[in-house]
């Protein structure tokens, strides 16, 4: 059982039987989830998630998950609940219950406690038969055959079906939201997802220092400019518009056939018609452009002037990357 192929073998099936698991949920899919749907959409409450076990951990990421996308929600461990945290249902509130089974003790208990309160409960069990179940107003039928333990004991398959169905309940509602990428964006202002939707190459140059010569100045200042401002590049503008670039690269290939640049200037070195970036545009548009064109900085433009640079340094220091 140590040998590699087995350990390979044992992952393989582990996943196939629960693919296998998931695919069948799709026919699982009663009137029950449009109904659960539309009633947490019209809601003016939030939605409380309760479980028990690991039952209860998926709880916690379904909250997650729904909070993420635009509708609010609140964990509530449902061992808890019957202690004192029952006091987080608010009148309007929909709770949604998890359990596979449908027929434990904290959740007979739990029951009869929300059906007093009157709020409106969502069960998401893989027992259709179940005390839960029958109670509850829908029911999200979260039914497998059997773990992926080989003792079919340790909650794999089931805890993985109530997963999908929480996301698949999560993205019923974000498209009835209307839910966009700046929606989004707002409630992850500080991850890279949300950097990607959010942040701009203004936000990025305006921090950067900006190197810029005339087509007319002479080598010794250009080298003097790019080491300066340390971006290892300067822009070449004359009457504030973009004329050229130079790179390290450019006064590497210049040393190599020069002996005397004494009377050079950028004119005779510059790159001509540099690849450029509005200063609105997305940081993440930049990154593109860097890509497509194998380059690892834009100058940057605002209403047709030159406005800075933006670095690929920057971009990873951002997270884009």
């Amino acid at each position: 059982m140590n040998d590699k192929i087995s350990i390979v073998n044992i992952a393989k099936q582990t996943i196939e039987a629960e693919a296998s698991a998931i695919l069948n949920l799709s026919n699982l899919i009663t009137d029950d989830f449009a109904k659960a749907v539309k009633l947490i959409y019209n809601s003016k409450g939030r939605v409380i998630i309760t479980g028990v076990g690991k039952s209860a951990i998926i709880a916690s990421k379904i909250v997650a998950t729904l909070n993420s996308t635009g509708t609010p929600a609140v964990y509530m461990h449902a061992a808890d609940a019957i202690h004192g945290d029952l006091g987080l249902i608010l009148k309007d509130d929909i709770v949604i219950c998890i359990s596979k089974s449908g027929n434990t003790p904290e959740i007979k208990v739990l029951v009869p406690l929300i059906k007093s309160t009157k709020n409106k409960m969502i069960a998401l069990t893989g027992n259709t038969e179940s005390f839960l179940a029958k109670q509850a107003n829908f029911v999200l039928n979260t039914f497998v055959e059997k773990e992926a333990c080989p003792n079919n004991l340790a909650p794999t398959t089931s805890t993985t079906a109530q997963l999908v169905v929480g996301d698949a309940l999560a993205i019923s509602l974000l498209k009835l939201r209307g839910f966009s990428s700046q929606d989004f964006a707002k409630y992850h202002p500080g991850g890279s997802l949300g950097k990607k939707l959010y942040l701009r190459v203004k936000d990025i140059a305006s921090q950067n220092e900006k190197p810029q010569v005339s087509s007319s100045t002479n080598i010794k200042n250009v080298i003097i400019e790019i080491s300066a401002k340390m971006l290892g590049v300067t822009a070449v503008v004359d009457n504030e518009k973009i004329v050229g670039i130079i790179t390290d690269g450019d006064l590497r290939r210049m040393l190599a056939k020069t002996d005397d640049f004494s009377k050079l200037t950028a004119k005779d070195i510059m790159g001509k018609n540099p690849k450029s970036i509005n200063f609105n545009a997305m940081a993440v548009d930049a990154l593109e452009l860097m890509e497509i064109n194998d380059i690892t900085q834009l100058l940057v433009e605002e209403n047709g002037k030159y406005a800075g640079i933006v670095h690929l340094h920057d971009l990873i220091k951002e997270g884009i990357i």
